[in-house]
């Protein structure tokens, strides 16, 4: 059975107002389209009745659960960003999000690490997820990586991903085709 994860796309991130909004991640956005390329990724998802995981990064007050020694974590600890039940970190208005969809929230870069994604794709028999979300290089590599050493089919769609510059993005994609399909939104015939 097939799943959709969505991660991290969430205003701090992806918002032009949000506190990494100057990282470049709105820009990647608005140049190649990915809200609309993510439109298009939920509306055949949900057609095809697909269950769809919506995975967020946030912290409770204090930012309790950020690894000390991280340089990124470090950063969100210095500006209080990613604040839990924020505005920071609710998914994006141009993101469909449905009672019925799984959300997950996460406290490093991978959605696998110390998260229920894993109890849940069991759950629901997942053996091919789909990923799409911010960042390319972080996120989204590192998640792809951990799911594809557990036995999970990976696709990648790589026009519903965003980095924080071409470059970034570009570099990912060439080196995870390695462990996952590379494919875009339009060619997915689920």
């Amino acid at each position: 059975m097939k799943a959709i994860l969505l991660i991290d796309l969430i205003n701090e991130i992806v918002h032009p107002d949000g506190k990494l909004a100057k990282r470049g991640y709105p820009q990647f956005i608005k140049n190649n389209h990915t809200f609309e390329n993510l439109q298009k990724l939920i509306k055949k998802a949900r057609a095809k009745k697909l269950p769809i995981i919506h995975i967020k990064v946030s912290f409770s007050a204090g930012h309790k659960e950020a690894p000390a020694n991280s340089p990124l974590f470090g950063l969100v600890k210095k500006f209080d960003a990613l604040k839990l039940n924020t505005w920071a970190t609710e998914f994006h208005e141009a993101i469909d999000v449905q009672d019925d969809d799984v959300i997950i929230i996460k406290h490093r870069v991978s959605a696998v690490y110390g998260t229920q994604l894993l109890p849940i794709l069991n759950a629901l028999d997942i053996d091919h997820v789909y990923i799409a979300g911010v960042a390319t290089d972080l996120a989204v590599q590192s998640t792809s990586r951990e799911l594809h050493d557990r036995d999970f089919k990976v696709t990648i769609i790589e026009d519903c991903c965003a980095a924080a510059s071409e470059d970034d993005h570009k570099f990912t994609v060439s080196t995870i085709n390695k462990i996952a399909e590379i494919t875009k939104v339009d060619s997915i015939n689920f």
